[in-house]
């Protein structure tokens, strides 16, 4: 890579971006509509809106095609190599980066969604120069030779962050680029999907249906128990006896551990399946999942379970179909409050609202006229509008089921280890006063 190829793309990129801002028409209307979409419009600083901007120039869609493809039709002066180099842009993706190395002009930077590296040049030097090991950036990167990767504009510096800030980074991405999780990973997407799907299976097999309701502090130990069998069934699988430890089966054996594993895989169990089990050093893990107090504090919580769209958990919605059925004034009203939280509440999805449309559509309408202020509400009419307006989008996001990456899982352990050492020393801390 030389500098002219860099030039060369910083000049193009800024083309693109001065074509976006020119358009009219169907391609000004759905950048328009991508910047109100609730992620996107976010009142961020500059860094971040730039970022916006990048993404819909590559994601975004007027007419079914992607800006970048309106700008290629639109230009036929482009030479062979500029074009390919606009078209390797295609593959770009956002990431949150970890600054590993810096090396004259290119850093080597690593998404810690995916644990992949990368060496990355910059359009603007002087402003990376000051870019150290351990400083965590937010930014999209693309292809700029089949080797080198460019930040394709600007970052949103995060500074070096301890783990638990770094893990709460990590959480906020996926909650604000879901479609860019594991972007540079695809194999990675297909695993934590495929484990929605497998906990699906599990919940309906130990529930006995896909739908249940039960006391909340019932089911965070149904849940515990559930999670527990599916951990043993899978040691089971590998041939291995899940009230034991590693340590202990290799002593009891009077063998090393390696010779365990190899025994295991003897037997028709897969030697990484073996170890992966029994040292927890799998490509991805399950986590462990701890229902949030207000559903543990509840008396009563329905749970929706889908194999892509997960479990969703409702609070008192048994009291909701019984009392948004009558006609009562004070009835009606109790109905809009609970139907309130679930409007408040981000993990009741699209799909959620859908099944409670179909199964009460008469009560859901008259509920949600109650609790929107909006007598004239009709679900058949207003409900795909709205729907957006409060960010429940049609296509599920990851759950928090899904499986994921080991190396998310260990940083996950050691923030929550680090955070509730802390709040060990200011409890110590606070005790000894007085004394």
């Amino acid at each position: 890579m030389n500098d002219a190829t860099l030039e060369t793309a910083k000049r193009l990129k800024q083309d693109l971006i001065d074509y976006i801002f020119d358009a009219e028409g169907e391609l000004a209307v759905a950048l328009e509509t991508y910047s109100a979409t609730p992620g996107n419009s976010q009142e961020f600083d500059i860094d971040r809106r730039h970022l916006t901007l990048d993404s819909f120039a590559i994601e975004g869609t007027a007419a079914d095609r992607r800006p970048i493809d309106w700008f290629l039709d639109d230009r036929p002066d482009l030479s062979p190599d500029e074009r390919r180099l606009l078209e390797r842009w295609q593959d770009s993706f956002m990431g949150l980066f970890e600054v590993k190395a810096t090396d004259g002009d290119t850093l080597e930077l690593m998404n810690w969604i995916s644990a992949k590296h990368y060496p990355v040049v910059p359009f603007d030097r002087e402003k990376t120069a000051r870019l150290q090991p351990g400083d965590i950036l937010l930014t999209r990167i693309a292809p700029l030779t089949d080797d080198v990767w460019m930040l394709f504009g600007s970052y949103a510096y995060l500074g070096k962050l301890g783990k638990p800030k770094l893990a709460v980074a990590v959480g906020n991405f996926k909650e604000n680029y879901a479609s860019a999780l594991y972007a540079d990973a695809p194999e990675l997407l297909e695993l934590a999907w495929e484990s929605v799907a497998e906990y699906h299976r599990e919940f309906v097999e130990f529930f006995g249906s896909d739908r249940i309701t039960l006391p909340g502090k019932e089911l965070s130990d149904q849940i515990g128990e559930l999670q527990q069998r599916m951990t043993d069934r899978r040691l089971s699988a590998a041939g291995i006896d899940p009230t034991q430890s590693l340590s202990e089966m290799a002593r009891e054996a009077g063998v090393e551990e390696e010779e365990l594993v190899a025994a295991a895989s003897e037997s028709g169990a897969d030697a990484s399946e073996v170890t992966r089990l029994l040292k927890g050093d799998a490509k991805m893990v399950r986590p462990k999942i701890e229902l949030p107090d207000n559903i543990k504090r509840s008396p009563s919580v329905t749970v929706f379970s889908h194999p892509r769209w997960g479990q969703t958990f409702l609070p008192n919605y048994s009291q909701w179909e019984r009392v948004a059925a009558s006609a009562e004034e004070t009835a009606q009203t109790e109905a809009a409050a609970i139907l309130r939280q679930y409007i408040d509440d981000p993990s009741v999805n699209y799909w959620v609202w859908q099944q409670i449309a179909r199964e009460h559509p008469a009560a859901l309408e008259s509920s949600l006229q109650t609790a929107l202020s909006r007598p004239d509400f009709r679900w058949e009419r207003d409900a795909a509008e709205w729907l957006n307006e409060i960010d429940r989008p049609e296509q599920p996001k990851l759950p928090e089921t899904a499986s994921i990456p080991q190396h998310l899982q260990d940083l996950f352990e050691a923030a929550l280890a680090q955070v509730n050492s802390s709040k060990s020393k200011k409890k110590k801390a606070k005790s000894s006063k007085g004394f």
